[in-house]
């Protein structure tokens, strides 16, 4: 009895003995294993020292499924995604760069079918463990545990497990699983080619390459979808036309390459598809050309998600357009409040303080935005404006130079500098930042202000080779036709320059300053009356602006005194200082026809009154003391 007693107590022991093997033989991998969890808690730990603390905001467009009221419905659309990417990985067939907004409605009963995948991944999932288990139990086939390892572990970031993550399915996160995946299906194969039989090894071999031929095609093909950004989104459209998110996209690109009309299209489908996306909203708006229309768009982004900085932003600037100026600044203030590092915002609210002569508002505001945003050459390069604009020229040129450090291709501020320098007749250096900035960019807005640089300095060959290619990068512009015109003028050749200014009357009529060129040649070629005849032209044309009508009578009067016609010139003269009682000129000159007129006193009150205007003038004071002479003959002293 005892005997038999001994050997039941040395087999459990023998048998205890054999189950403490499994724990020691596993002890290298449960030691990685905590390794590896130590590690990805480190990384997890300064992910989240990196974000502040706190996790990332997402919208309900970015997981739809983690914003539903219904645990159950979350809870069946997260296993679903589950088994969605598990069948991208075993054939990805359909691939997109995107799966947000409705790409993958939400599962919201238990009698959805696609829960038969969700089932299907769980018994499989459930056999591998078992499997892993029984495998371990006989220290063997430990690839499976490594590739299960694999194929988990990677994906429970991207899961909705521990945190909520702002996508609905990212073929990205699926890298890292394949490998596991690679593993499990290398294991599987060896382990059929072994049941098979020869020939059922002989297909599985042949079947293999076939299977890696579809799969390395299938790559080849995303690549080409990955070549360019046009290429990218309209794939989206082709695979998930129902997803408002590829639309958006695609709208996206096709405004940043002018193509508005089709962009329009595609921002109205995204709102079909997903009613409440409040960016194709806005931006929707800023492709309408009536402002009512517009602004609805922007105040329906905006009740969508009245924190929408740019909706905020792009009102505040239509309402400023419209003089609505009170609720402008408050929607621009909005702007900065809920995006502080907008750098438009600020240099939009600051001009509307400049406009409404709030300097020091404005001041403080550009000082506000470059402090919040330290890297926005623009903010810079409007704040040099703007001190240009205050007077305040020195700082203006330090802000200039600022903004192209930040921005070595920031033409417009490279222009700014020119112009700033050319006020300062530093014309060198105004020329050499212009050629800078036409380095960056042959634009029609750097070449303008070169040429006139050159045509003030009377370099009248250089000013025409500058305007010549403004005016073939915009053949509509009649400005750029009428400076071309008038260096021509100046250069001696008279001809080209009346011809090219009568081709410029063709297609716009009521070119003004057209009529004043042709004047200007017609005098100085000493054809008064035609001279005469384009100026009553031109005031036929009825111009607006009372400085532009005050220059016709005065340029009127001109010719009418060449021809002798000294009454006649003296009404044109009054008519032009009627209009701007600032004309000096015109006060000199009427007060020449008086003094020609022996009118010394009357002469003498105009004389007056154009130094009053020229203080400086030379010519003015020769005439008082000529004037003061003959009155002295007069009158025999």
């Amino acid at each position: 009895m005892s005997h038999v007693l001994n050997c039941v107590l040395k087999e459990r022991y023998l048998s205890c003995a054999g189950t403490r093997d499994i724990p020691r033989a596993s002890w290298p991998f449960l030691k990685r294993t905590c390794v590896v969890a130590v590690y990805v808690a480190i990384i997890m730990s300064f992910r989240l020292w990196v974000m502040g603390g706190s996790m990332p905001l997402f919208a309900e467009q970015d997981n739809p499924a983690s914003f539903s009221a219904h645990l159950l419905t979350r809870f069946l659309t997260y296993c679903y995604l589950l088994a969605f990417n598990a069948w991208l990985l075993l054939a990805p067939v359909v691939l997109c760069y995107d799966w947000q907004v409705g790409s993958i409605p939400l599962v919201e009963s238990v009698w959805d079918v696609r829960n038969v995948a969700t089932l299907l991944l769980g018994v499989a999932m459930l056999s591998l463990c078992l499997h892993c288990l029984t495998s371990l139990r006989r220290l063997e086939e430990k690839e499976v545990l490594v590739g299960l390892l694999f194929l988990v572990f990677p994906f429970i970031p991207a899961s909705n497990l521990f945190f909520r993550v702002g996508f609905v399915v990212a073929e990205r996160v699926l890298y890292m699983p394949s490998m596991g995946y690679c593993i499990l299906v290398v294991h599987g194969l060896n382990r059929l080619c072994s049941l098979a039989g020869r020939w059922g090894a002989t297909a599985l071999t042949v079947s293999m390459p076939l299977l890696l031929l579809l799969f390395s095609w299938k790559t080849v093909q995303q690549n080409e979808i990955w070549l360019s950004r046009e290429a990218l989104f309209r794939s989206g459209i082709q695979t998930l036309p129902h997803n408002a998110k590829v639309h958006y996209n695609y709208a996206n690109f096709l405004k940043d390459r002018g193509r508005n009309q089709e962009a329009i299209h595609h921002y109205k489908t995204a709102l079909r598809l997903y009613p409440r996306h409040a960016s194709a909203m806005n931006n929707l708006g800023t492709l309408t050309h009536h402002p009512e229309e517009a602004e609805r768009y922007y105040r329906q982004a905006l009740e969508i998600n009245p924190l929408h900085n740019r909706a905020l932003f792009n009102l505040g600037n239509l309402l400023k357009s419209q003089g609505k100026e009170e609720e402008a600044e408050r929607m621009l203030r909005s702007s900065i409040l809920f995006g502080p590092h907008f750098a438009d915002a600020y240099s939009s609210l600051a001009s509307l303080f400049a406009e409404q002569k709030r300097f020091a508002e404005a001041n403080e505001i550009y000082l506000q935005g470059i402090e919040s945003c330290p890297d926005s050459s623009d903010l810079h390069n409007n704040y040099g404006v703007f001190l240009v604009d205050t007077g305040d020229s020195e700082r203006a040129f330090i802000h200039y130079q600022h903004a192209v450090r930040l921005k070595p291709a920031h033409y417009v501020a490279m222009v700014n500098l020119g112009r700033l320098l050319r006020s300062s007749s530093e014309n060198k250096q105004a020329e050499a930042w212009y050629k800078r900035a036409l380095q960056v960019a042959r634009k029609v807005e750097i070449l303008t202000p070169l040429g006139a640089l050159y045509y003030n300095t009377g370099r009248y060959e250089e000013a025409l080779q500058v305007y010549r290619e403004a005016a073939a990068l915009q053949p509509d512009s009649a400005d750029i036709w009428l400076a071309l015109a008038q260096v021509l003028a100046m250069a001696g050749r008279s001809k080209e320059a009346e011809k090219m200014t009568f081709g410029i009357i063709s297609k716009n009529a009521g070119c003004i300053e057209c009529y004043r060129l042709l004047s200007a040649i017609y005098s100085k070629r000493g054809s008064h009356e035609e001279a005469l005849d384009t100026l009553e032209k031109a005031l036929q044309l009825n111009p607006k602006e009372t400085g532009v009508r005050a220059e016709l009578h005065f340029s009127k009067g001109n010719q009418l005194r060449e021809m002798n016609m000294l009454d006649s010139a003296f009404e044109s003269y009054k008519l032009a200082v009627e209009l701007n009682p600032d004309q000096s000129q015109a006060w000199m000159n009427m007060g020449g026809i008086q003094h020609i007129k022996g009118d010394y006193a009357l002469a003498r009150t105009y004389y007056q009154r154009a130094l009053q205007l020229s203080p400086g003038s030379k010519l003015l004071k020769e005439n008082l003391a000529k004037l003061d002479r003959l009155e002295k003959r007069h009158n025999g002293t």
